[in-house]
Order: structure tokens, then C-alpha cells, then sequence
């Protein structure tokens, strides 16, 4: 199969790749033309690395790790490292910001375009049982919205229940203050408990990406222009399922999160959605108003007797829409080479005319397709042309 990327780049190479393990990657836009990526590390092997850690985390704690890019992404350099896991890097102001976890929710400033951080503070100590990705965030009103979520079992992995978080750009969002907090959008209060909802017996929701719609003739655009829409990983037997909530902003500039209402007032929660049952984010593309999804392809997971709870994580494709429900395949991004070699947990960004996709990868030496010894990057150059020309309501047939 041909890939649509044009090279794979190794970013970052576990040294002990049964012991040290690579994850969340996560692309952003600095200032001047800069690029950010961050990526966690986590396993028994991080106790061999200087350096700070956090005290809850995969397998005990994880450690951040920032790079620049000065010249689009070809090349990058190590920024800095910091006791923190599940984070997103993004701009607000005049300032950058990382935003994820250390079981409490947590917060980093740079003042300086990516090159020193602020020690992470605390936003909400709360349960130490946060939990989130590399979603995508939304910015509107001069605001910034994204999503967090609270693990909802102190006993298991159950995936995360969203909060979704508004803060004005211009203010100090290391402040508690400055942020508005949602309800939590609790997966067992709110989805049936049927054991065959849409074939797939959904056991919990996790890693949400926070997007809103611009097209006045979509059935779920906002004239009023204060709903954003989260589509959510499903954990479920089946992988191209996907889940939905509403998020909605008062005049009071209050945050609730709740379903979508269908016409005849019963949620709309699941929907189908490429690849998914794994971590996927999306992107909004003004220059030809086409959203764009980098996800995991599944081939045989919901069928198979091997492999479950890791799950088919080899290849890495795109995939483009108009309206975030039907989507066509831009095509594959990148395959392993064998199926614990993973492609998968990716971020995305639009850079000009091309696309670059972050990827938690391995290659032969990777312990399994979950713990994977390897960060890559991946370019797409003039990504627009995958895509058809978006359709128009308006036009005659």
C-alpha cells in the first residue's frame, strides 16, 4: 500500500525499550513561526533518567518532554522536561501554555515562545484520578476551550468522564481563577445500560476532542454561536464507533455538558466514526472549511479473539469531512512493521500546505503495540488534494 506521507522521522528513541515507554504525542503552533511537540515517558526504566517525575502516573510516574522547530518541523531540539503526563501544548495570549496532569490537574507557562517553562501549579487538587490526551482544543469569543475528564474507577482502567474547561486568552490560565469549569459528563449516568447498543456494548468514554461547527446548514450549527461538540474514544467490542456530547456556553459565560437531543428528544451518543474505539483527534481546516481526523484503522479487532484489550494498533490513517459524521479516507499514513510495531495515540497539524502527525510508534524491539519505544513524525505534503472538493447544499442536482 502506498502511504501519503512523504518520511517518517524518529523523534525519540527509547534506550531500554522493554523498560522505557513512549507516550502522548501532541503537536502545537508556538509564536514566529515555531513548532512545539511533547511527548510523556513512562515504565520501570524512568527511574534511570534525570530529571523530574510525576508521583502518580503509568506505572508509577511519567516524565514530559518538550521540543522546538524552527524551520516547520524538519528539524527539532530538546526544550525542556517536566514532572507532568497527558498534555497538550497551546497558545492563549502572548504566552504557551501545557496543560495536563500528575493525577492532579496541572498547568506550565512559557513567557518565551517554548525555550524555559514555569514549574507546573496546581489548578485543582481535587480526586487524584484525572486523566485526558492530546485532543483538540477550540477557540472562540476570545476564549480557549478544552476538555479534561476524571477516571470514574479508583479499582480499574474505565476510561475518563469530560469537564469541559473555558478560559479568556488573555488572561494568567496558571491561575485557577481564570478558568470555568463544566458538569461532568458521567458516562453510567448517562448512557443506557443495554448490552447491545449499537452492537458494540460500550463499557466507558475517554480522550475527548472539543470542536464546534461553522456550517449554517449543518443540523447542528448554533446560530448563536455558543455550542462546541466533544466526540469521544468508545471503549466498545466494536473499533468505528464514536461517542457524542454537547457542550454549551451561557450568556453568563457558565459551561454544560450534556447529549445531543435528536428531534424526538432521545440522546444521540453513538455514532459511527472511524477508528473510533482508539485515541484519535481532529482538526478544522479554515482554507477548505473540511474537518480532518488522524486515527487508528482496525481490520479484524471487533472480530478477533487475539489481541483484545490492546487492540489493533498498526496503522495509522486520514481522514477528511464536511460535517464530522461522514468521512472519507484520505489514505494511510504510516504501517508498522509487524502488529506490536503501533502507529497509533497520534496528533495532528496543519502546517501551510502540508500536514504533520505525531505518532507513539515502535518498531521490532517495541515490548507490545500499548508500550512502544519510539515517537515519530510524519509529513504529508499538500494535504488539501486527498480531499474532493466540499459539496454544496445549495447547488442543483
Amino acid at each position: 500500500m502506498q502511504l501519503i506521507s512523504d518520511r517518517e522521522d524518529i523523534i525519540y528513541r527509547s534506550p531500554w525499550p522493554q523498560d522505557l515507554y513512549c507516550y502522548t504525542p501532541s503537536l502545537a503552533e508556538g509564536f514566529a513561526d515555531r513548532l512545539l511537540l511533547s511527548f510523556d515517558l513512562a515504565g520501570p526504566g524512568l527511574k534511570n533518567l534525570p530529571g523530574p517525575k510525576t508521583d502518580i502516573g503509568d506505572y508509577g510516574s511519567n516524565q514530559l518532554h518538550i521540543y522546538v522547530s524552527d524551520d516547520r518541523g524538519h528539524s527539532w531540539r530538546p526544550s525542556a522536561t517536566m514532572a507532568m503526563l497527558h498534555a497538550r501544548i497551546f497558545k492563549a495570549g502572548k504566552a504557551l501554555y501545557s496543560i495536563g496532569h500528575s493525577g492532579r490537574l496541572i498547568i506550565s507557562r512559557s513567557d518565551d515562545n517554548g525555550e524555559t517553562w514555569s514549574n507546573p501549579v496546581v489548578l485543582n487538587e481535587g480526586p487524584l484520578n484525572w486523566h485526558q490526551s492530546a485532543g483538540s482544543i477550540d477557540y472562540r469569543h476570545g476564549k480557549v476551550y478544552v476538555s479534561m475528564e476524571h477516571s470514574p474507577f479508583k479499582d480499574r482502567w474505565g476510561g475518563g468522564d469530560p469537564i469541559l474547561m473555558a478560559a479568556r486568552e488573555n488572561d494568567d490560565l496558571c491561575q485557577l481563577a481564570s478558568w470555568t469549569f463544566s458538569n461532568k459528563a458521567e458516562f453510567l449516568a448517562l448512557t443506557p445500560r443495554s448490552k447491545d447498543v449499537c452492537g458494540a456494548n460500550p463499557t466507558c468514554w475517554l480522550e475527548s476532542n472539543v470542536v464546534r461547527i461553522y456550517d449554517q446548514n449543518h443540523l447542528l450549527y448554533d446560530p448563536d454561536d455558543r455550542t462546541v461538540l466533544l466526540f469521544l474514544r468508545l471503549n466498545s467490542m466494536l473499533d468505528n464507533y464514536a461517542a457524542l456530547l454537547k457542550g454549551y456556553e451561557a450568556a453568563d459565560g457558565s459551561l454544560t455538558l450534556d447529549t445531543v437531543k435528536q428531534p424526538d428528544g432521545t440522546p444521540l451518543l453513538y455514532v459511527p466514526f472511524p477508528g473510533g474505539g482508539m485515541k484519535f483527534q481532529l482538526t478544522y481546516d479554515p482554507q477548505d472549511k473540511l474537518y480532518w481526523l488522524i486515527a487508528t484503522q482496525s481490520a479484524y479487532t471487533g472480530m478477533s479473539k487475539k489481541n483484545v484489550p490492546f487492540r489493533e494498533r498498526r496503522r495509522l490513517e486520514l481522514y477528511y469531512s464536511q460535517n464530522l459524521f461522514d468521512w472519507g479516507s484520505a489514505g494511510m499514513v504510516a504501517i508498522g512493521p509487524a502488529e506490536h510495531a503501533s502507529r497509533h495515540y497520534a496528533s495532528l497539524l496543519i502546517v501551510a500546505d502540508d500536514m504533520l502527525v505525531l505518532s507513539r510508534s515502535g518498531d521490532l524491539d517495541a515490548k507490545n503495540c500499548h508500550d512502544t519505544n519510539l515517537i515519530t513524525l510524519h509529513r504529508i505534503p499538500n494535504f488539501r488534494h486527498l480531499a474532493p472538493p466540499p459539496f454544496n447544499p445549495a447547488d442543483k442536482h
